[in-house]
């Protein structure tokens, strides 16, 4: 195997392999990116055993076809303190040596057999269905926010994909909850289309959104027995799903929240995060008393004091007060894009329903602290 390539040619799908890619590995191949070179093109290969990241690259000056597999780490940092538009060169030495070489810099890095790599295939035979690029990232990125941490619970450990349907339009609808936030989007898609529902993990939801955001291709999504992929260009992340029943969210939902406070998102954020400076570890909850067209925010820290700071807002309906985690408030008005919040409340310890004007295809649920 030897071929060049420039330096910038590789760096993004390195850098996205990195993400793949444990840190701790018990099997010493899958620290390892497959490389091969075929029909001048370089194909790269990262894989965790439950995702699994290819990209094609074209561009590249191929001498000799072949693979190996050589530590993803080392070669990104190599690559990454190697100055921009260089042309670097890659020859395999043996089985085990792959030299790297520019201008100014030679290396000698340790290869592993490509035998050992995990055997990769792809049995997608769905149509699939396109999506736009920067939909699909807004509605992980609206989603992922209340993704749950606990492992007991695995089945909320990702984001629920499935179709709904309304006002004879269908849509591809994600769904996360860790049971105290729940994050709800859709975007709509073509109404023949079929799907599974799913359940994305974690790793693979965040993994994508770095995909997507280093990209302007549409995108395919297709599904299997087990897996989803999504063809982003020459690249993609295929992920094993979640083995579990998503909960029946649409129970926790409110419908009966007849109190409305509608107040600036930039206000909202920026008064939470003033108030919430008097505590250290940001782990107090936030109080919020609202009163003709008022809001109170108030912070109480037993160790280092308390906050509070009042602005302008519309509120509908009698005194009342509630108190939040201040990062659930904070995670959820940084994605709504409409100018204003719009928050339905009930009581002071019933869930409220939080709504986006700019984006009627989404929603919130967040349920109150008590302090």
């Amino acid at each position: 195997m030897q071929f060049s390539a420039k330096r910038d040619l590789l760096l993004n799908s390195l850098s996205l392999a990195q993400g793949i890619i444990e840190k701790k590995n018990t099997l010493e191949i899958l620290s390892n990116i497959l490389i091969q070179i075929k029909e001048n093109k370089l194909i790269i290969v990262a894989t965790d055993l439950d995702l699994v990241f290819t990209d094609e690259i074209e561009g590249i000056t191929v001498k000799q076809e072949g693979s190996t597999t050589t530590s993803a780490t080392i070669l990104y940092d190599i690559l990454k303190k190697t100055s921009s538009n260089t042309e670097v060169s890659f020859e395999l030495k043996s089985e085990n040596k792959l030299n790297v070489k520019t201008d100014s810099s030679d290396f000698n890095l340790k290869c592993l057999p490509t035998e050992g790599f995990p055997n990769i295939s792809d049995n997608f035979v769905q149509e699939g269905i396109e999506l736009n690029r920067s939909k699909l990232l807004s509605l992980l990125n609206k989603t992922k926010i209340s993704i749950s941490n606990d492992d007991t619970r695995h089945y909320l450990s990702g984001i629920f994909l499935h179709l709904t349907e309304a006002d004879g339009k269908k849509f591809l609808t994600a769904v996360a909850t860790d049971s105290h936030r729940l994050s709800s989007c859709s975007i709509e898609i073509e109404k023949e289309k079929k799907f599974f529902s799913l359940i994305l993990p974690k790793k693979a939801v965040f993994q994508l959104c770095n995909l997507l955001q280093e990209s302007s291709d549409k995108v395919l999504m297709q599904t299997s027995d087990s897996k989803i992929q999504f063809k982003i260009g020459k690249a993609k992340l295929t992920s094993k799903v979640i083995d579990g029943k998503f909960p029946d969210y649409r129970k926790v939902v409110p419908t009966s929240n007849d109190k409305t406070l509608i107040v600036s998102s930039k206000d909202f954020i920026d008064s939470i995060e003033t108030v919430t400076a008097v505590s250290v570890d940001r782990k107090e909850g936030v109080k919020l008393i609202l009163d003709n067209d008022n809001i109170k925010f108030s912070v109480n820290s037993t160790n280092t004091g308390d906050g509070n700071k009042s602005i302008k807002a519309k509120y509908n309906s009698n005194e009342i007060s509630i108190s939040f985690n201040s990062k659930y408030l904070i995670d959820i008005a940084s994605e709504i894009e409409d100018k204003n919040i719009k928050i339905n409340l009930k009581d002071s310890v019933s869930p409220v329903l939080i709504e986006d004007n700019a984006d009627k295809n989404s929603y919130y649920v967040v349920m109150p602290m008590k302090i």
